[in-house]
């Protein structure tokens, strides 16, 4: 039986979180496209494990949420009659994140259908890593009226699931907007559209002298480095998934590469390169220091 080594394992999984596909790391490494796949289902389970069990307990001051379109298989027009109605693994799928606009981690993610059943799921699992006040802190005490904490802010797009979703998780103890953009031909196939106009709308707990903080702009320029760093969102490629299964593990490692070993750049206006941030992880707390793929590799494969 042959099994491959840590280190041949790390390089692989390595060439896969810099963008290479599965056959361009075969062809790098000399691994089996089956044995390559095998391995990036096995690390990304173990990736979504450690992300569940490290994020949690957080303070996050404004998550900005969005989703970005794929399609596992073939596109939502290419399913027959019966597969729209019953298969939910193929078709257009959608990468749900919710990124925290100043800290720039990726607090949570979810992958399915636009739907609003998945809103909710998205919602209940970011309200399950936050940090709430305690019981009866909203109580009137020490000559003090009574209210409720809000515990972030969210913004997203004009989705219609949102609201009822973010209501259900939150109640209260947050304050959400939703920013629509107007864009000109935008129905002009592979032409850049253009945005004409913007409206910003506060659902919760946002008065219209707040309503200018409601913004999905970081989240937004995040889907540029989700695409680069994953060929399975690469628009007019050959780079789609074939099964739901390898997707969900493709995006699990990257998540957990992005947090924990990513550093982004602090804008620079005079038009250079900013310096490198630390690490998402870093910024909220999480970790004190960098952390190489080997390292990563090691806590999440405890």
């Amino acid at each position: 039986m042959n099994v491959l080594s840590r280190t041949d394992e790390i390089t692989v999984l390595h060439h896969l979180i810099e963008g290479n596909t599965i056959r361009s790391t075969s062809r790098l490494t000399g691994v089996h496209k089956k044995t390559i796949a095998k391995i990036m289902v096995r690390f990304g389970a173990k990736c979504r494990e450690f992300l569940d069990r490290e994020l949690r307990d957080l303070t996050m001051d404004h998550i900005e949420v969005d989703e970005i379109w794929t399609f596992v298989g073939k596109k939502q027009a290419r399913l027959t009659v019966e597969q729209k109605e019953t298969a939910n693994h193929i078709g257009d799928m959608y990468l749900w994140t919710c990124l925290d606009q100043k800290t720039k981690l990726l607090v949570t993610y979810a992958i399915g259908k636009r739907s609003a059943d998945n809103a909710r799921r998205l919602m209940m699992d970011l309200a399950s890593r936050l940090r709430f006040p305690s019981v009866g802190s909203s109580d009137a005490r020490n000559f003090q009226p009574g209210g409720f904490i809000a515990i972030t802010q969210i913004s997203t797009d004009g989705f219609a699931g949102y609201p009822e979703a973010v209501d259900l998780a939150f109640g209260a103890h947050a304050m959400y907007g939703q920013i629509i953009k107007n864009y000109r031909n935008a129905n002009i196939v592979y032409q850049p559209s253009e945005m004409i106009g913007t409206e910003r709308r506060g659902i919760f707990a946002i008065d219209e002298s707040e309503e200018w903080s409601i913004c999905t702009s970081h989240v937004e320029r995040h889907n540029l480095t989700i695409r680069t760093l994953m060929k399975r969102f690469t628009r007019l490629s050959l780079g789609f998934s074939k099964k739901l299964e390898n997707l969900a593990a493709c995006t699990a490692i990257f998540m957990a590469y992005y947090n924990f070993c990513w550093r982004t750049r602090y804008p620079d206006w005079s038009g250079k390169r900013g310096r490198y941030r630390p690490t998402a992880a870093m910024m909220a707390g999480i970790t004190n220091d960098v952390w190489t793929f080997d390292r990563l590799y090691e806590e999440a494969m405890r």
